[in-house]
């Protein structure tokens, strides 16, 4: 980002920052055990795989009660006399990525047709598969993220300029704290109107759902 938004504030922790974001990446389907695992060994393998993205350090990424409210709210499928295999283990690491932006139920109904149609089984697509498919898009999606996030600072540090007479008497700092602000709000701008599509698909998904049950309902009435 060459540190465009860096007047006010440091520049080794932004330079971190950039370093950061260029570091995440994605727990693969090779690092998932192909044994069967007991519900402290599925959160202790989510906590040390899951720790670069977590917020804090010491924040359990998953614990055993979010666990078991999943599959109470069927966002899971219930585990094997407490054994959770890959599949489980899949399916809670898209709950993970999608629960931070979306309410349980969004995310129960988009995970409905994995859980339905390829949990258990399919003839020839696996959850593997598919999670593998997802994240092929990772390397070039990260690219066009960090170009969309480097273009927004330097959107933000146009703003708020000396030249505009409204704030002209601002001090450097209170220029660049204001800037700093202005980039926080294109950022949660971009999070906003991407989180409120997906929560209009999700309500889309669940009104088909909701037609289609009254639809078999209405087949099983006339037989």
């Amino acid at each position: 980002m060459d540190c465009v938004i860096l007047d006010g504030m440091d520049e080794k922790y932004f330079e971190d920052l950039i370093e950061y974001f260029h570091s995440l990446d994605h727990i693969t389907t090779d690092d998932i055990p192909n044994i069967d695992l007991y519900m402290d060994q599925v959160t202790g393998f989510m906590d040390r795989h899951l720790d670069p993205i977590k917020r804090h350090h010491e924040d359990k990424a998953l614990t055993k009660t979010m666990i078991n409210n999943y599959a109470k709210n069927k966002l899971l499928p219930p585990p094997d006399r407490k054994r959770y295999n890959r599949e489980h283990m899949l399916i809670l690491l898209f709950i993970y990525y999608y629960k931070g932006i979306l309410q349980l139920n969004d995310i129960e109904v988009i995970l409905r047709p994995l859980n339905e149609k390829y949990f258990s089984g399919h003839p020839s697509v696996t959850l593997t598969d598919i999670y593998d498919e997802v994240f092929t898009m990772e390397p070039d999606e990260k690219k066009r993220i960090f170009a969309e996030v480097e273009n927004m600072a330097k959107i933000s540090l146009s703003s708020f300029k000396a030249e505009d007479p409204k704030f002209s008497d601002l001090s450097d700092e209170d220029r660049s704290e204001l800037q700093l602000f202005s980039f926080l709000c294109e950022l949660g701008l971009d999070v906003f109107m991407k989180k409120l599509l997906m929560e209009k698909i999700a309500d889309k998904l669940h009104e088909a759902e909701l037609a289609r049950q009254a639809a078999e309902r209405a087949m099983k009435k006339k037989k």
